[in-house]
């Protein structure tokens, strides 16, 4: 019998060479973007209001000065704004809710909301579900925007201001007060309304007493009335 080589007996049978994976040309692309590929993500700037920067600045020292505060979270703040314009005239003028709309708008940057009546009331001729009013809520910056232009811009122009009161305050530290007409703000032009009207505001802080309420309210520009002490003399 012819002797089989032993050298070929060792040998062990070549393997196929893997296969190769084809890919395309747009995941050759992903997969090794070049520079001109890549864009440098743009970063925008965002500033913080004016009012929320003195607030950091200015009136937390005092707070702490005053109320001698321990933790940063207890220190009070404004936590929101609320608008409120009651519409009664709508029953009668149906352009009033559109006016009013437009006024709103102009005055706090953002579209109010139409509230309206939970029960009919047969003396006001009102039935449920019926529009009656206009309300708009302010949170974050717009909220400090609008109070830094309630202060400063628009209080000081009513007729004959002497103040706001400091028994507006509601014992849980909220702050309301009335507008009689809302052409004391800027936004709004006398020629282009069709006629006065009032709104409520109502300023939400975190406080926990009217006490911290109005101090804060009162550093961050807030007209109050001044306290007087008068002394009576007796003769």
């Amino acid at each position: 019998m012819p002797r089989s080589n032993r050298s070929d007996e060792l040998k062990e049978p070549q393997k196929a060479p893997p296969k190769q994976r084809r890919t395309s040309s747009a995941t050759s692309r992903r997969a090794k973007p070049s520079s001109t590929d890549v864009e440098a993500p743009s970063v925008v700037a965002s500033v913080a209001p004016r009012l929320l920067r003195y607030y950091r600045d200015e009136v937390v020292p005092h707070l702490k000065e005053e109320f001698g505060y321990s933790n940063l979270m207890a220190f009070p703040k404004l936590e929101k704004i609320v608008l409120n314009i009651g519409l009664g005239e709508a029953l009668q003028n149906p352009r009033a809710m559109e006016n009013a709309t437009r006024d709103l708008t102009l005055i706090t940057g953002q579209k109010p909301v139409v509230t309206k009546a939970r029960k009919s009331i047969a003396g006001f001729k009102i039935r449920a579900g019926m529009p009656v009013g206009l309300m708009t809520t302010l949170r974050g910056s717009r909220m400090y925007e609008f109070y830094d232009r309630l202060v400063n811009a628009s209080l000081p122009r009513i007729r004959d201001f002497r103040g706001l009161s400091r028994r507006s305050f509601d014992g849980r530290g909220n702050f309301a007060l009335g507008i009689r007409e809302q052409i004391i703000f800027p936004e709004i032009d006398y020629n282009n309304i069709d006629r006065l009207r009032g709104l409520q505001i109502l300023v939400v802080t975190t406080a926990k007493s009217d006490r911290e309420a109005m101090r804060l309210l009162e550093l961050m520009g807030m007209p109050f009335v001044r306290e007087t002490t008068t002394t009576s003399i007796s003769k």
